[in-house]
């Protein structure tokens, strides 16, 4: 895809994510109006995740009728060769959002032979806007961003996620030797946001052992040209199946690779 084409759709994504950030959040602001489903164990959709995703593909597919749509709620088809996907989560959060937590936000990646070329996640609560479009560097609400400088991973900390898809122990046996190394950590609630908090310095971190693409992609891209360690999250299946996450800076890649490590002997 030339690039032209692509700047057209990453100029796009900021309008649409903005429109989607303020649908979600009327939701947020009084959820007596909200309808919810259960999807699995510590897992749900609300009636905010349906209409904010349908409103999504609806501008996508109305502005970009050749490319494809995966998204959490409506699914989607892996594109041919050459086309590009929109990936998306309309509410990464969905539980904390539910409950009146501000700890969620919709993310939008697009991805073209298997790269992800650009990542928009939008938290409306706190009118944040991460953004990077790959070879322009990220940018918060426009100004550009950094990962914080630690060299040792007791210096911070690393933002932990877990979702019942993965058993226990994955990230049970993290937790006990990162903390044994002198790390601390956090559960956020939202992968996607966890992880652009590394891109911008708030945390040294981020590891998760299983995550969707939905949840992550926009933020990869974000890390990415933020200048942080991310793991190859589109190698293999990951656009359908998901991958272990790991990001970190890169002063303390090395040190939480140890962990890893030892977590798994």
């Amino acid at each position: 895809m030339e690039n032209a084409a692509l700047k057209d759709r990453f100029e796009f994504a900021h309008s649409v994510i903005r429109d989607a950030g303020a649908h979600a959040n009327a939701y947020f602001k009084d959820l007596s109006q909200l309808n919810i489903a259960s999807k699995g164990l510590q897992d749900m959709a609300s009636q905010a995740d349906l209409e904010t995703e349908q409103l999504i593909l609806d501008r996508v597919g109305k502005t970009f009728p050749d490319d494809a749509f995966f998204g959490e709620e409506s699914g989607g088809l892996e594109p041919a060769t050459g086309q590009g996907v929109w990936v998306v989560d309309p509410i990464d959060g969905t539980a904390p959002f539910v409950k009146g937590i501000p700890v969620w936000c919709v993310s939008i990646a697009f991805v073209v032979d298997g790269e992800i070329k650009f990542g928009l996640i939008y938290d409306p609560t706190h009118e944040e806007l991460f953004s990077a479009l790959q070879g322009n560097g990220a940018h918060l609400n426009g100004k550009p961003i950094t990962p914080d400088p630690s060299t040792s991973i007791q210096d911070g900390r690393f933002c932990i996620g877990f979702s019942h898809r993965s058993q226990p122990i994955e990230v049970t046996s993290v937790l006990q030797a990162h903390l044994e190394a002198g790390g601390m950590y956090t559960c956020l609630g939202s992968g996607a946001l966890g992880l652009v908090y590394v891109a911008c310095g708030r945390y040294i971190g981020y590891y998760e052992p299983h995550i969707n693409s939905w949840d992550c992609y926009g933020a990869v891209a974000i890390i990415r040209e933020a200048g942080a360690d991310v793991v190859e999250a589109e190698a293999g299946d990951g656009l359908t199946r998901g991958c272990e996450i790991i990001a970190s800076v890169k002063g303390v890649t090395a040190a939480f690779a140890e962990v890893l490590a030892k977590a798994k002997i």
